[in-house]
């Protein structure tokens, strides 16, 4: 490990956290890497293949984007956007996939995924090479993972569930584990993000639309926290009990662009851990900042 990676690894240990980074220039060159090859739990970041899938039905006109479609009971399961609706809500197919990444609307990422259906993002991923990166469904069927583990009805309210289950019993879900949950490995999705924003993850007109939307997401705590505002960074996040994740592209005003993915599992399941996600940013900018030094 070289300096800068041990300096990395210390900055998540000090939090109380295990980090895994990678960092890469956009179109090629050095790289930072903190266990870039380990597994890793996705979370809420499965939704960027995702929104790659969604944007490339819509380039390939076998989707209107402008089409509307109802977010109804089945997916009001709380939390932000759509998802936390009291009624049922219509809305365009582009409206729910913006929804899906800026917002990490959970609902929203759902409707799409059952719309464009699992093939179309597992080609994304067997186009892309990224052969470690696995998804066992959508937000419900990681939800639906929870509740079988604590033996909660199909039925429960997700958060309550969370909220009182017992320490032992959250350590042993299967969404903590890469082995059993969605995944992958920090350097599979900084080649991801890089595919996005060379135009090789599909059409250009569809990488265009998936580095828009990224580009409006509203977490501004963790790899944001890192920068100056004169720095543009187009992410999204991911989190669970334990889990606090970011990926990310970070574009310079003199037009260099880093794609920078992080993944911490805490050592605490305290529901705030401002540290952990404060150290993202840390981590993100003294990975960026060696790049930007090893090739001026």
């Amino acid at each position: 490990m070289s300096g800068v990676e041990a300096e990395i690894a210390g900055i998540f240990a000090s939090v109380g956290a295990h980090g895994f980074l990678h960092a890469r220039e956009i179109g090629g060159g050095p790289e930072v890497a903190v266990g870039a090859d380990d597994p890793v739990v996705l979370a809420s970041v499965f939704k960027i293949p995702v929104a790659v899938a969604y944007a490339r039905e819509v380039a390939a006109g076998r989707l209107d984007e402008t089409a509307r479609t109802r977010v109804g009971s089945r997916y009001r399961i709380g939390g932000i956007g759509t998802a936390g609706c009291a009624d049922d809500v219509e809305m365009s197919w582009r409206d729910l996939a913006l929804f899906m990444l800026t917002m990490s609307d959970n609902a929203a990422t759902d409707v799409v995924y059952h719309r464009i259906g699992p093939p179309a993002v597992d080609r994304v991923l067997a186009d892309l090479g990224l052969h470690r990166t696995r998804l066992i469904g959508c937000c419900e069927d990681l939800f639906a993972s929870v509740l079988a583990d604590v033996g909660a009805p199909e039925d429960a309210d997700i958060d309550a569930v969370f909220a009182g289950a017992t320490a032992e019993q959250t350590w042993k879900l299967a969404v903590l584990d890469p082995a059993r949950t969605t995944s992958s490995t920090p350097r599979e999705i900084s080649e991801l993000l890089d595919a996005v924003w060379t135009d090789r993850a599909g059409e250009p007109a569809a990488c265009e639309r998936v580095r828009s939307m990224m580009a409006r997401q509203i977490w501004p705590h963790r790899l944001s926290s890192g920068f100056g505002s004169d720095v543009a960074i187009a992410a999204k996040t991911g989190t669970l009990p334990a889990v606090r994740n970011e990926a990310g592209v970070v574009s310079f005003p003199d037009g260099r662009s880093f794609a920078v993915a992080v993944f911490t599992r805490a050592n605490s399941l305290a529901e705030r851990q401002p540290a952990i996600d404060a150290a993202i940013g840390r981590a993100g900018r003294l990975a960026v900042d060696h790049l930007r030094k090893e090739t001026p």
